[in-house]
């Protein structure tokens, strides 16, 4: 039993009738589930990853004061730590850890200012381009085992993805670094001697074309310890996981340098069709350059558009 399927089994054994039976006439205005931040929360647990964070447990999100006030936010949070301390094996931890609390009584426009910096999930366009993609993902991962209010449920729709400009203007970043790593600096850097700047062009250009590969599958990337895993179970691309992790993880030796580049080449290639099949590019070419203003030439909002093409980044 992963995470998520401990805490739902453990909201449905023991949260569910409590909540039936102490506060029915709370339930209207409740949202129970398992998002935010920790591996389960993804689907991503295992057992090395218990060490912290892992227990029978699930969010109870509360609408605002003016719904549902202190005092009966307060029998709530009592109601919850009253439940069973262990569950299926698994005990429930006695601390909070760093940060506060991640599971337990929520309100939910200090969850989501937490992930997003806004409270209702409305974020200007300088929050879409300036919220780290992970809490994003953290703010719509997991699952919902009950919305009787649907506020919850709404947020996390408007935050499911980012707004198609938005997206265009950190593909054209990305794109753009990673021609500059790949497809231009690393073989310089080889040349040169410099075998660990060639592995830094060559992490660079790891970095910059995963973030390519979510924001064409229209996914946030999560945490970065957590995005190979992620990107091995997308739609498109998945497979090109695989030469990133070679990419990474062999040396810069002249005999591999010729090979390792032309991986990364591939990479490109694939990543352009994704692009040209998107409508994305009107480029006809390989060069990722070229593609990354293609793309920002495709942005709607004109002071977007004509913004520098890293800002997104």
């Amino acid at each position: 039993m992963n995470g998520l399927e401990l805490s739902r089994a453990f909201y449905e054994t023991y949260g569910a009738p409590m909540l039936r039976e102490q506060f029915p006439q709370l339930l209207p205005y409740l949202a129970a589930g398992l998002a935010g931040g920790g591996s389960e929360c993804f689907g991503y647990d295992d057992e090395v990853s218990r060490d912290h964070d892992f227990e029978p447990g699930f969010c109870l999100f509360l609408p605002g004061e003016d719904v549902v006030d202190r005092r009966q936010a307060f029998l709530l949070e009592r109601a919850y730590a009253k439940l069973p301390r262990e569950f299926a094996g698994v005990k429930r931890g006695l601390m909070q850890p760093v940060g506060g609390p991640r599971r337990g009584v929520l309100r939910t426009a200090e969850f989501f200012a937490e992930k997003t910096g806004a409270p209702d999930g409305v974020l200007t366009l300088g929050q879409w381009l300036q919220t780290p993609e992970h809490a994003l993902a953290e703010a719509v991962n997991g699952e919902l085992f009950f919305d009787g209010y649907g506020e919850v449920t709404r947020i996390r729709q408007g935050l499911a993805a980012y707004p198609e400009d938005v997206r265009k203007k950190k593909l054209a970043g990305q794109l753009l670094l990673m021609g500059q790593a790949g497809q231009y600096n690393y073989l310089r850097c080889i040349r040169h001697g410099e075998t660990g700047a060639a592995q830094l062009a060559a992490a660079e250009f790891v970095k910059s074309a995963m973030a390519a590969v979510f924001l064409l599958n229209r996914v946030y990337q999560p945490y970065y310890k957590w995005s190979f895993r992620a990107m091995r179970g997308l739609p498109r691309l998945a497979l090109l996981a695989e030469l990133m992790e070679y990419l990474l993880t062999t040396d810069n030796e002249p005999e591999q340098a010729e090979q390792k580049y032309d991986v990364m080449e591939s990479v490109a290639a694939d990543v352009i069709d994704e692009l040209t099949e998107q409508g994305l590019t009107k480029a006809v070419c390989g060069d990722l350059e070229k593609h990354a203003y293609s793309v920002n030439d495709g942005i709607g909002d004109p002071a977007l558009r004509n913004a520098h093409i890293l800002t997104a980044i």
